[in-house]
């Protein structure tokens, strides 16, 4: 985002450094746009440059980086911090945002949202706090000096150790263990690398079953395949159009013998047209995307 849109949007964004909740309560008040008023926005940025429209389009849209921020919790990170890398995101995505390719803003700007996010987690992101008790901090500083060896503790050496220390051999037994972990690279390894690619927190430690802005690109997508579909029956000549429609896209779907009788053919002949129809729209389909 070029520097002047970024000074002008700073001074309009809610403060981030101020309880998240009532963020969210005042980006919750901002209306979403239409599909009609993006576009009207992002054609006045893209054409002519009208960083005014480039502001409204993301403060309309913070509300999304919101939520997909909140899927990243359990870092150990700010919130309020990952909410702002989210919004530089949302900036680059909206410089780089093309209003001609047909598709809504939200649906290109989830990745440049979850890079931000991603970037930061990975300068920031440990896997544990290895210390947030008192015997867990008596425990971190004197242990490495009462183990006799590198192995692991015998049942006699935890008793003692927790005996010396004062703590009980379960805090003993659990220091020990977060003291031998090492930390996990946040995505997954390289090829070269022999960590399992599944034990890979990018993998598990995100939702994004209910994430919005992933349920409105699976929405506008599903809507232009629906497009496709219909621009390739009309291209159909009328027998096969309702033979496809009859048995596959209505709720009481027909038989290939009940459509054998009512177009005087064979059940046989209905498979074979079914199938070439089929075929075409396949080909149709894949024109127009």
């Amino acid at each position: 985002m070029p520097n002047s849109l970024a000074l002008k949007l700073g001074s309009s964004l809610p403060v981030l450094g101020q309880e998240i909740e009532s963020y969210a309560q005042i980006i919750k008040t901002i209306p979403i746009l239409t599909a009609k008023e993006e576009r009207e926005l992002a054609e006045r940025f893209y054409n002519d440059g009208d960083l005014e429209a480039a502001k409204k389009l993301i403060l309309f849209h913070l509300r999304f980086v919101l939520y997909i921020a909140q899927g990243y919790r359990g870092y150990g990170l700010p919130e309020a911090d990952l909410i702002q890398e989210g919004n530089i995101g949302l900036m680059k995505a909206v410089k780089r945002f093309n209003p001609n390719v047909g598709v809504r803003l939200v649906s290109f700007a989830v990745h440049w949202i979850r890079a931000e996010i991603h970037e930061f987690i990975l300068r920031n992101w440990r896997i544990v706090k290895v210390v947030t008790t008192k015997a867990q901090r008596k425990l971190f500083f004197n242990l490495r000096s009462m183990k006799k060896h590198l192995g692991w503790l015998s049942p006699s050496e935890v008793e003692k150790i927790a005996n010396d220390l004062g703590v009980s051999k379960k805090d003993v037994l659990e220091m020990e263990k977060r003291l031998s972990t090492q930390d996990l690279t946040f995505d997954t390894p390289s090829n070269d690398s022999n960590e399992d690619e599944s034990f890979a927190p990018v993998v598990y430690l995100e939702d994004n079953r209910y994430d919005p802005a992933t349920l409105v690109e699976a929405n506008e997508w599903e809507n232009h395949g629906h497009k496709r579909l219909y621009a390739a029956l009309d291209q159909l000549d009328d027998r096969s159009r309702d033979i496809v429609q009859q048995r596959w896209l209505n709720e009481d779907k027909s038989t290939l013998q009940e459509l054998a009788n009512y177009y005087h053919v064979s059940a046989e002949r209905i498979r074979q047209i079914e199938n070439n129809t089929i075929k075409k729209l396949k080909k149709s389909m894949g024109s127009l995307i």
